[in-house]
C-alpha cells in the first residue's frame, strides 16, 4: 500500500514520537555584519524574515525561486540567534506549503452540519453587514446619568498576537471606531499579572533587559518556565553567562531540559512560588543586617521607597495571624492604612527614615512580613529539598553586590495563578532588594510566548489600553472632555489627529467609546455572551475552543452567538465547534460561522516586536495560497464596506465610522502604516523623531506614540542590519530599533550610582559625561541628571520614580502572601487563609475535592509545539518528533495505578477528562508536603481536534478561577486524577 506523507503521519500520531532540542550551542561573540545599516532587503533571491513562533525574534533566511522557498535556514547576521534555529523556526517553512491551508472563505449557515464556499466580495459584505445590524441596534449613547458613551457591548474582538504590528495597530483604530469595549488578546490569558505586578513595582510591565544581556548574569534564576525548549534561542544567551562563570538556577515542579543545564534544580509542588521567593526575600534581610557591605545599601535608600513610613495603623499578616492585612472587611480592603505618613518637609511630602531602623519603614515591614518564611516553612509548604534551597538563596543573594547582577527569568507558568500578580510582585521585591534593576545582566525578564505579543498588545488589543498602552487608556464615562482626561494628553490627542485629521480633537473625542465602572477582559466576554449581552464575536487568530479556561464551557458559550467571524490560517477548533468530531450537535447550534482565510507570516512585511523590546522587519517571502489574505487587507475591506454602509448616516455615532481617516487604497502599505504610527508634526509635514514632541494642541499626530521614532525622516529604523556592538555589553544599538527611543535596557539611570557612575565600571549600561552634561552608553531612561545632581530617581514610572517595595495599588496586598490555589490538596501551612481572598469565581461548579482528585496537574510547553497548536499539528517534520500528547506522571505514581509507558490513560477532574498517553520517568516526582506526599502529572496543552495529529485538549481540565488584579487565569494547578483507559 502506498500512503503518501501526510497519511504517513496520520498513522505515526498513534505512537509517541522523541523531541529533539536545538540552537543551544554557545553563541559567538563575533559576527560579520552581511549588509551595512538600511539597504536593500534581497540579495539575489534571499528574503529577511524574524520568526513567527515564540518571542525571541530570531532572524531567518529564506530563498525563493519561482515563488517557492527552495531554502530556508537562521540569519547569520541577527545578534539575537546568529544563524540557529529551534525546530520550530527550522518547520516554519512548512506553514507556507501546508495542504490544510485554508484557501477560500467557508461559511456555516444557522444549524447547518457543513461549510459552504463562498467569495470574498460576499463575505465582506455580509461580515460587514452582521456588524453594523449588530451595533445599531444595541448602540448605547449615553449611560443612565446621561454621559456620552458612545459604544456597544453586544460585539467583542478576540484579537491575536501574531499579525505585524502595523496590522494590529489598524485592527485597534477599527475596533475603537465601531465603539467596541468588549477586546482581548491572548496576553490577559498568559503574562497580564506580569504586567500589572511589574507596573505597580518598577513602573513599566514588560521585559527589562534583552535576550543577548542575560551573558552578563552572574546568575540567572529561571522560575515558572522551561526556557530551554519553550525559548531556546534566548536560553543560550543564559547558557553564555554560564560559560562566563554565571550560575544557572532553575525552580519548577518538572525536571526538563532547563533542568539538566543548570547548576540548582529546586523541584517544588505547583502554586507555591511566593513561598519559595519570600523565604529568599527574608534570608537577604536577615544576611544584609548581618553583613551589610555585601550589598548595595545606597541602592536601597536612594532608589527606592525602602525608608518609606507607613501609616503606624498598618497590619501585615505577621500581627493578624490569619493571613490577611489591615483593613480587610470581608469582600475587599479599606486601603486607608495602606498610606505612607506625611513630611511637609521632604520634597515629595513623606516622611522616611534613612537608617531604614524605623520599625514602620517598609524595610522593617518588609523584614516583618516575611520572617515567617523560615526555611523550614518553605520546605513543608513547598516540598523544595531544605540543602538546594539553601544553596540557591546564598547564590542569587550573591548578585547582591553592586558589581554583580542577576536576571530573574520567567514566563506564564509563574503568571497563571490566583496569586499570579503577587507572584511577579515577589521577584520584583527581591530584585530591588539585590540592585538588580537597570544593570546589565539583570532585570525582570517575563518573557511573552508569542511572535508579536508585545507588538500587538501594545496596541491596544486588550480592553483597558488603546495604542501605547496604559497612558493612553480609553477614556471613562466620567472623562467626558478632553480636558478631563487622566492619561497623557498629547500622546491621546495626537491619536485623535492620526485618525480623524482635520477633525477639532475636542470633537472627535466624544466618537471614542467611553468605559464605566464594568470589566471587559476575557472571562467577562464568555460571561456576556452567556447573558445574551454579546451577540457576536470576531475571533481573529485566536483559538480559545483550546486556549480558553474549562473549554467545555467555551463552546457551550460560542453556541449562544448570533455570529462569529474567525479569521485563520486553517480550520481551527474555534471555527470547528460546533462539529459533531467537536462532541456538539450542529443542528442544534443557531451560531453562523464565517470562516476568513488568512495569511502567513511568511506572506506579509511588517514590523514585528520581540520579548526583549526590538523591533524588526520582516519582508515577504511568498505569496498566500489561493485566496487567503493578509490582515491588514481584510481589515481594510471591512471598513470599506462599513463606510459604505454608513454613509448618510447620522445617528449611532456614524460619524466615528464616516470620518475616520481610512485611504489605504486596496491594501495598506505596512511601510506607510508605520509612519502613521510614528506620527508627523502637523505644522511642518515632517516625521517625528520622538514622543517627547507630541502636543496636546492638536499639531502633532501618532499613532501609538510608544512606536514614535521608528519610522523617521532618517528612514525605517526597524529594518537596520548593522550588528556593530562599541558598547561591549550586547546592546546593539543600530540593529532593529528598541521602544521606547531606541532603549535597550529599562530603567537604566539605576545602574549608576547617585553621581552617574557606574556600579560596575566593567559593565556600564551609562555614564554621565560631566563636561558634556549628558549621558553616554544606552539611551538614558527618563534622561534627568543624576540624583545628585537634580535629577530625578531612575523609575520614572512610579510617583515618586523609586521601586515600589511596598505597593498600595493592587486589591489583595502591599506585600506578597502565599496562599494556596483554588483547588489544592492541603490546608495552607502559612495561615488559617487558604486562599487569595479576592479570589475571582467565574466556575459554576465548587471546586475538586482532595479525596476524589488527590493529584496536582499542571500544563507545560515543548519545543516542537506552539501554544494552541493550531499551526505546529500541522508540520509534518515536527510531528515526526511529537506526534501525540502524553502525560508525565511519576514512577511512583506508575507503580500504584498499575500504568505502563505508552498506556492511554484517562486524566479526569471535577470539569471533564481527557486521553493521553502515559509517559513514565523520574523527571516528575513526588513532593513531600506537610508530612504528606503529593504526586503531580503534567500535559502539554498544545492539543485539539483539528490538524494531522490530534488530542485532547488539556484546558478541558482546568477552572474559570482569576487573579483579582487582572483576571488571568488560573490554569495552573488543579486537582485531578488519572487511571488506565
Amino acid at each position: 500500500m502506498e500512503v503518501n506523507r501526510r497519511e504517513f503521519l496520520k498513522i505515526s500520531a498513534a505512537g509517541v514520537g522523541g523531541a529533539v532540542l536545538g540552537g543551544l550551542a554557545a553563541p559567538n561573540e563575533k559576527v560579520s555584519a552581511s549588509q551595512d545599516g538600511d539597504t536593500l532587503k534581497k540579495q539575489g533571491e534571499d528574503v529577511y524574515t524574524i520568526c513567527s513562533f515564540c518571542s525571541t525574534g530570531c532572524g531567518i533566511i529564506a530563498s525563493v525561486n519561482d515563488g517557492k522557498i527552495v531554502n530556508f535556514e537562521g540569519d547569520p547576521d541577527n545578534p539575537i540567534n546568529q544563524g540557529a534555529l529551534c525546530p520550530k523556526g527550522v518547520a516554519m517553512k512548512q506553514a507556507a506549503e501546508s495542504e490544510d491551508r485554508l484557501t477560500g472563505v467557508l461559511y456555516r449557515a444557522p444549524y447547518s452540519d457543513s461549510w459552504e464556499e463562498k467569495s470574498w466580495d460576499w463575505a465582506v459584505e455580509q461580515v460587514a453587514r452582521r456588524i453594523k445590524e449588530t451595533r445599531d441596534n444595541n448602540w448605547l449613547e449615553k449611560d443612565g446619568d446621561e454621559n456620552l458613551i458612545n459604544r456597544t457591548e453586544a460585539i467583542a474582538t478576540l484579537a491575536t498576537a501574531f499579525p505585524n504590528s502595523e496590522e494590529a495597530y489598524l485592527m485597534s483604530k477599527f475596533i475603537r471606531a465601531l465603539g467596541i469595549v468588549y477586546v482581548e488578546n491572548p496576553a490577559r490569558m498568559c503574562v497580564s499579572s506580569a504586567v500589572c505586578a511589574d507596573m505597580e513595582t518598577v513602573g513599566r510591565g514588560p521585559t527589562s533587559n534583552h535576550w543577548i544581556d542575560h551573558k552578563n548574569s552572574d546568575s540567572v534564576m529561571i522560575i515558572g518556565g522551561n526556557t530551554a525548549e519553550s525559548f531556546p534561542n534566548a536560553f543560550r544567551w543564559i547558557k553564555k553567562a554560564q560559560e562566563n562563570g554565571g550560575t544557572i538556577i532553575h525552580v519548577d515542579p518538572r525536571y526538563t531540559r532547563t533542568s539538566k543545564l543548570a547548576d540548582y534544580y529546586a523541584m517544588v509542588r505547583a502554586g507555591t512560588d511566593i513561598a519559595f521567593i519570600g523565604g529568599m526575600i527574608r534570608y537577604v534581610m536577615d544576611d544584609m543586617e548581618a553583613n551589610p557591605q555585601d550589598y548595595n545599601m545606597t541602592y536601597i535608600r536612594e532608589y527606592t521607597n525602602a525608608a518609606y513610613l507607613v501609616n503606624p495603623d498598618f497590619k501585615c499578616p505577621t500581627d493578624t495571624l490569619d493571613g490577611l492585612f489591615s483593613g480587610w472587611n470581608g469582600t475587599s480592603y479599606d486601603k486607608s492604612s495602606w498610606s505612607y505618613q506625611a513630611d511637609e518637609e521632604q520634597a515629595d511630602g513623606i516622611a522616611k527614615d534613612s537608617t531604614l531602623t524605623s520599625t514602620n519603614c517598609v524595610f522593617q515591614l518588609l523584614k516583618k512580613h516575611f520572617s515567617r518564611y523560615t526555611d523550614d516553612k518553605v520546605v513543608e509548604i513547598t516540598g523544595v529539598d531544605k540543602a538546594v534551597y539553601q544553596d540557591i538563596c546564598r547564590t542569587f543573594a550573591a548578585t547582591g553586590r553592586p558589581e554583580k547582577a542577576g536576571s530573574i527569568f520567567f514566563s506564564a507558568a509563574a503568571c497563571q495563578h490566583t496569586t499570579g500578580t503577587q507572584v511577579v510582585r515577589a521577584f520584583g521585591i527581591l530584585q530591588l532588594l539585590l540592585g538588580n534593576m537597570g544593570v546589565a545582566g539583570g532585570g525582570l525578564n517575563g518573557i511573552a510566548g508569542a511572535g508579536n505579543g508585545l507588538g500587538c498588545t501594545l496596541q491596544g488589543l486588550v480592553n483597558h489600553w488603546g495604542p501605547g498602552a496604559d497612558s493612553v487608556r480609553m477614556p471613562s464615562n466620567t472623562e467626558q472632555a478632553i480636558d478631563s482626561y487622566g492619561g497623557n494628553k498629547g500622546r491621546f490627542v495626537s491619536i485623535l489627529k492620526a485618525w480623524y485629521g482635520d477633525i477639532d480633537h475636542n470633537t472627535s473625542y466624544n466618537y471614542l467609546p467611553k468605559r464605566t465602572g464594568g470589566s471587559y477582559t476575557w472571562q467577562d466576554i464568555f460571561s456576556a455572551i452567556d447573558k445574551g449581552t454579546i451577540k457576536g464575536v470576531h475571533s481573529w487568530g485566536n483559538n480559545s475552543a483550546v486556549s480558553g479556561i474549562n473549554t467545555t464551557a467555551v463552546k457551550q458559550s460560542l453556541s449562544k452567538l448570533d455570529w462569529l467571524i474567525v479569521t485563520d490560517l486553517w480550520e481551527t477548533e474555534t471555527a470547528s465547534f460546533w462539529k459533531s468530531e467537536a462532541g456538539s450537535s450542529p443542528e442544534d447550534i443557531k451560531t453562523e460561522v464565517f470562516l476568513l482565510p488568512a495569511a502567513h507570516a511568511l506572506e506579509k512585511e511588517g514590523s514585528t516586536c520581540s520579548g526583549g523590546r526590538w523591533l524588526q522587519w520582516r519582508y515577504k517571502v511568498v505569496d498566500p495560497p489561493g485566496e487567503a489574505q493578509t490582515d491588514a487587507w481584510i481589515i481594510n475591506h471591512i471598513m470599506l464596506k462599513l463606510k459604505e454602509l454608513y454613509t448618510g448616516q447620522s445617528d449611532c455615532n456614524a460619524d466615528a465610522i464616516n470620518n475616520l481617516i481610512w485611504n489605504y487604497g486596496e491594501e495598506p502599505v505596512p511601510n506607510e502604516v508605520s509612519k502613521e504610527m510614528n506620527g508627523y508634526d502637523l505644522t511642518t509635514g515632517k516625521l517625528l523623531s520622538s514622543p517627547g514632541h507630541l502636543k496636546a494642541d492638536g499639531t502633532t499626530s501618532c499613532g501609538n506614540w510608544l512606536w514614535c521614532g521608528m519610522n523617521t525622516e532618517e528612514g525605517n529604523q526597524a529594518k537596520r542590519r548593522d550588528n556593530t556592538d562599541a558598547s561591549g555589553i550586547g546592546l546593539y544599538p543600530a540593529w532593529g530599533w528598541a521602544w521606547p527611543l531606541n532603549r535597550r535596557i529599562m530603567y537604566n539611570r539605576a545602574s549608576v550610582d547617585p553621581d552617574g557612575n557606574p556600579w560596575n565600571p566593567a559593565k556600564p549600561v551609562l555614564q554621565w559625561d560631566a563636561d558634556s552634561g549628558k549621558w553616554l552608553g544606552d539611551i538614558a531612561d527618563g534622561g534627568a541628571a543624576p540624583v545628585n545632581m537634580g535629577g530625578s530617581c531612575p523609575f520614572i514610572m512610579r510617583p515618586q520614580s523609586r521601586g515600589c517595595i511596598f505597593g498600595s495599588g493592587r486589591v489583595d496586598g502591599p506585600f506578597p502572601e502565599h496562599y494556596e490555589p483554588w483547588e489544592s490538596p492541603v490546608d495552607n501551612p502559612l495561615s488559617s487563609q487558604q486562599g487569595n481572598p479576592l479570589t475571582m469565581v467565574y466556575e459554576t461548579t465548587p471546586p475538586g475535592n482532595s479525596t476524589e482528585y488527590p493529584l496536582v496537574g499542571f500544563c507545560h510547553r515543548t519545543v516542537e509545539h506552539m501554544h494552541t497548536g493550531s499551526v505546529t499539528r500541522r508540520l509534518g517534520w515536527l510531528l515526526e518528533l511529537t506526534p501525540k500528547i502524553v502525560v508525565q506522571i511519576s514512577l511512583e505514581l506508575a507503580d500504584s495505578r498499575g500504568i505502563n509507558e505508552g498506556d492511554e490513560v484517562v486524566v479526569e477532574s471535577v470539569r471533564g477528562e481527557i486521553k493521553a498517553i502515559a509517559s513514565i520517568s523520574s523527571l516528575i516526582k513526588p513532593v513531600k508536603v506537610g508530612g504528606r506526599t503529593i504526586h503531580q502529572i503534567s500535559i502539554p496543552w498544545s492539543w485539539g481536534y483539528e490538524g494531522i495529529a490530534t488530542g485532547n485538549t488539556m484546558n478541558m481540565l482546568s477552572a474559570r478561577v482569576m487573579d483579582p488584579n487582572t483576571r488571568i487565569p488560573e490554569s495552573r494547578p488543579f486537582l485531578c486524577n488519572i487511571y488506565k483507559a
